[in-house]
């Protein structure tokens, strides 16, 4: 219980204590902060968190019902019980059963993936692609198509559990980075990916989004920065950056198996100042639409899978399907820095693991070197004009932090007159 010492000679304001909490309590407002935050809606205009109150209309029947008092539950189960069934009805017909005593471990690290993949913006490629380069020792391409596949069960599902729970989008971000990716994704599997050495992959994935991971540590260490659920006074050169920045992505995506929905994220947070639960989101929606063109690409036009990829795809496409609605139900309820600090570990973890498993030459360790203070000089670049274009838009005040101190102090003295006057009844 808060409570003031009486003034006296030496004071001229009374000292606060403020309420001591026990360690059970400091860890429930701890996990309530940064894992129960709420979900943010598209029809919130604002930045009001929480459930919202369901209005069931008279007359209604059980169906539209249960729609309507159950939508997050649907949008999980929905994606989960219409591939599951695919899977089980293949597996039982063609006898995939056998595969698990060769793949298991793929499946147990696919766990992971796919929850992490729902709930960030890396997608599961950001787990699985390290891990099977690395530690497995399957060849990129492998690992690459077999990202694809997978990401096409988890992803997608993962997507549609957002759509259909009716979560707030940036909807600029996922049609012009849409159409920006498509470009650089095909041009990436027909003439980059083909030039690149096994180790250049592996390293330059891993360097590439480690400089994205400082970047995003520097801008979130600005306290109360103003963050947007859409862009702001949106227009065409910021159409232009949407499309280059996807087409960079698409790049990235042709040999590393991901890509554009973290160049997605990068864009929408650091220049545009957008929430980054509402960019985990948006660039969840933007990569299922790209790991299925990139798939249907390798599959039927490249016709170049091969059978590993295949086995692989067999023994975890339901947890794919189980995992990535799960995590995007995750996703959209925990706080935006603790999406942030799952980025940071990640991204640390994979480069350290890249150094130690590739053991890269002189010549690609000072390119890896350079691929990571060039990114990180970038992506500051790009921090620094969104603090740039907050200035322009409507709704700027120069003044907000004194205000938001100023407000705060005023909180702390209206405590401390009510615990005073509490005091003094007593």
């Amino acid at each position: 219980m808060a409570y003031v010492t009486p003034m006296n000679d030496f004071k001229s304001e009374p000292v606060v204590f403020e309420e001591t909490l026990t360690a059970q309590e400091k860890l429930r407002k701890f996990c309530k902060k940064y894992f129960l935050e709420g979900q943010k809606f598209h029809d919130e205009e604002g930045g009001e968190t929480g459930p919202r109150e369901i209005i069931v209309p008279a007359g209604t029947d059980f169906l539209e019902m249960l729609a309507l008092k159950h939508r997050k539950m649907l949008g999980i189960c929905i994606p989960q019980v219409f591939f599951f069934t695919i899977w089980l009805i293949l597996a039982i017909s063609n006898n995939w059963f056998p595969l698990y005593l060769k793949w298991w471990n793929m499946a147990i690290i696919m766990v992971i993936g796919t929850i992490i993949g729902g709930a960030t913006c890396e997608g599961s490629g950001a787990v699985t692609f390290p891990i099977m380069t690395l530690l497995l020792h399957i060849t990129p391409n492998v690992s690459r198509d077999y990202i694809y596949m997978s990401q096409s069960v988890g992803i997608t599902a993962a997507a549609f559990t957002i759509l259909f729970m009716g979560v707030a989008l940036e909807w600029h971000s996922i049609i012009f980075c849409s159409i920006g990716s498509s470009f650089g994704l095909i041009i990436g599997l027909e003439f980059v990916a083909p030039l690149m050495s096994k180790e250049q992959k592996k390293m330059f994935f891993v360097s590439i989004w480690f400089a994205f991971a400082c970047a995003l540590y520097l801008l979130n260490r600005m306290k109360k920065r103003k963050v947007y659920l859409k862009i702001q006074l949106f227009t065409w050169w910021k159409a232009v950056m949407l499309v280059a920045t996807g087409y960079v992505g698409g790049t990235l995506t042709s040999f590393g198996g991901t890509g554009a929905c973290i160049c997605s994220f990068s864009i929408l947070t650091l220049a545009f100042s957008i929430s980054e639960k509402i960019a985990t989101q948006t660039s969840v929606v933007l990569m299922a639409g790209q790991t299925m063109l990139a798939f249907f690409w390798r599959a039927k036009v490249n016709m170049a899978i091969a059978e590993t990829s295949w086995e692989i795809i067999k023994c975890t496409w339901p947890i794919s399907a189980i995992g990535g609605p799960l995590g995007g139900l995750i996703g959209s309820y925990v706080h935006r820095q603790t999406l942030a600090c799952a980025i940071y570990f990640l991204e640390f973890a994979a480069l350290v693991g890249g150094f130690v498993v590739v053991r890269p030459g002189v010549s690609l360790t000072i390119a890896c070197v350079c691929i990571i203070v060039f990114g990180f000089v970038f992506f500051y670049f790009l921090s620094r004009l969104g603090l740039y274009l907050l200035k322009t838009y409507p709704d700027y005040d120069p003044d907000r932090l004194q205000k938001l101190t100023e407000a705060k102090k005023v909180a702390s003295k209206r405590h401390i007159d009510d615990v005073c006057q509490s005091n003094a009844k007593v």
